[in-house]
């Protein structure tokens, strides 16, 4: 019989049966981090609701074939896109009665790809300036340099205050130009969890001239529902005069499965420009609302299945459950001398840092994880401290009691052993040494030095000392450090 190893060449040389298959990938699928289950604070959106999964499993199966390259061939993908675009449209302060009642929009794979899409419509509205330019906070998410970058739009980025972490209305301001063609703001941060003074910044680029995205692909399908329960969240949506367009992902907080977002545009000539069209050759006129063209319709198809299954009511009830599940968090963070909260939590996040340099923040990761909670450092940058961030879901909120005592004990256990020392020649290095010199041998000395790369080609169980060397380094440096180390784990095994 033809063995292949597993995670190994993807082709055989002879077909192998159904069963073996399927038990090769639940072997690899166990390697992972757990995607049920409420320890998981990123990456993944799980609210706990029992059967929700085979629904959306057994939707996506029924439409995976239909192609979205062409609506008019397959009625049933437009049918249950236009009803998702509404569904958001109506949940974020547009639709008929409000005062955004031409709200259109595009389903997209996921939250970069609409912010792309947000700034190349900005971008293509304004043919005559040769160097447009993005206004950004610096808390903004990274997709918004990915989509300058490939679109070839240039950044400005608006610092955040250490106090706050939100930007100045009055330095966004000052910071739109004559070649500005849009002004970025989120809803919530994803790093922090903060609303930005998104009525100030709209306003002040309404007042330029200029369109303004409001990313709302984190917080945007549960802010509405918090508000509705009570807690204070600030206009952000298309009741505020001036915001042109929204981004809302719906494989985060609608829990459907990835990648589903929304991009919403204020009115149809705003989105007029994020079309692509092209009849210039032999074949069939190409037309995208989207940067992919041919798209599978089972993430919209589970997407409409999950909506229609939890419904409003249901919706509300799960941001109930991860209002008070940010809370009990919160409570444990606050409890643990030498941790203080970033901020106080006012969305679905919940994210802390430490005042004590013997309590170290990439240390307490590790603990964590070797007891089963799986958090996500996020290095210093600008002033800001290291911190850590917790993406909260319904789910979490079953788990709450018992992450307060693993949390208390991950600390006990990083001040016995202390924090990351990295050798000075090591430091030294990280802080001189310029993304240009780093060369294929060095990288695999650091690589392999830090655990990384090898025949397993796999990440070592502990990056305490990854973390801290990344830390060490400039932001140009992390990039180049991590593309290196990234790529020697994406490499096939022959």
């Amino acid at each position: 019989m033809n063995e292949e190893p597993t995670g190994g060449c993807a082709l055989p040389q002879q077909g192998l049966p159904a069963e073996r298959v399927l038990d090769e990938i639940h072997l690899l699928r166990a390697q992972d981090r757990p995607t049920h289950g409420g320890q998981l604070f990123a990456y993944v959106y799980d609210p706990a609701v029992p059967g929700l999964d085979e629904l959306a499993a057994t939707a996506y199966a029924a439409s995976a074939h239909v192609n979205g390259l062409d609506p008019t061939a397959f009625p049933s993908l437009l049918a249950m896109e236009n009803a998702l675009v509404g569904a958001a449209a109506e949940l974020l302060g547009g639709g008929p009665g409000s005062t955004a009642p031409e709200v259109v929009g595009s389903v997209t794979s996921g939250g970069t790809e609409s912010l792309i899409l947000a700034v190349k419509a900005a971008r293509d509205a304004h043919p005559e300036i040769s160097t447009p330019r993005l206004v950004v906070p610096a808390s903004g998410h990274a997709a918004f340099a990915k989509a300058a970058h490939y679109l070839r739009v240039g950044l400005d980025v608006v610092p955040v205050d250490p106090g706050t972490l939100r930007p100045d209305p009055a330095a966004t301001a000052a910071a739109i130009g004559p070649e500005t063609v849009l002004v970025a703001c989120s809803a919530p941060s994803y790093a922090h969890g903060v609303i930005d003074p998104v009525g100030e910044i709209a306003a002040a680029a309404a007042a330029a001239g200029v369109r303004c995205h409001v990313d709302a692909c984190f917080g945007g399908w549960t802010l509405p529902y918090l508000r509705r329960l009570g807690v204070p969240v600030p206009p952000f949506d298309f009741a505020v005069p001036g915001v042109t367009s929204i981004s809302v992902d719906l494989h985060k907080y609608a829990y459907a499965p990835k990648g589903v977002s929304v991009l919403l545009h204020r009115d149809p000539a705003l989105r007029a420009p994020q079309y692509f069209a092209y009849a210039d050759w032999p074949g069939y006129t190409m037309i995208n609302p989207t940067i992919a063209s041919t798209r599978s319709g089972g993430p919209i198809a589970a997407a409409y299945a999950t909506l229609r299954h939890l419904g409003d009511d249901g919706y509300l009830r799960l941001a109930a459950a991860t209002r008070d599940a940010v809370a009990g968090l919160a409570d444990a963070v606050r409890r643990v001398p030498g941790l203080r909260l970033m901020a106080e939590p006012e969305s679905t996040v919940v994210c802390f840092t430490a005042t004590d340099p013997e309590l170290d923040l990439f240390v307490l990761v590790d603990e964590l994880t070797a007891r089963g909670w799986h958090t996500q450092p996020q290095l210093s940058y600008a002033g800001l401290p290291a911190s850590v961030h917790l993406t909260v879901t319904a789910a979490v909120a079953t788990r709450v009691g018992e992450f307060g005592p693993a949390l208390a004990e991950a600390a006990k256990a990083v001040r016995a052993a202390g924090p990351v020392v990295l050798p000075e020649q090591l430091r030294t290095l990280a802080g001189t040494l310029t993304p240009d010199a780093l060369t294929p041998e060095l990288v695999g000395g650091l690589a392999a030095g830090l655990g990384l790369g090898g025949s397993a080609a796999a990440p070592p169980d502990r990056m305490a000392v990854v973390n801290t060397l990344l830390d060490a380094a400039a932001p140009a440096l992390r990039e180049r450090l991590l593309v290196e180390f990234v790529g020697l784990l994406q490499r096939p095994h022959w």
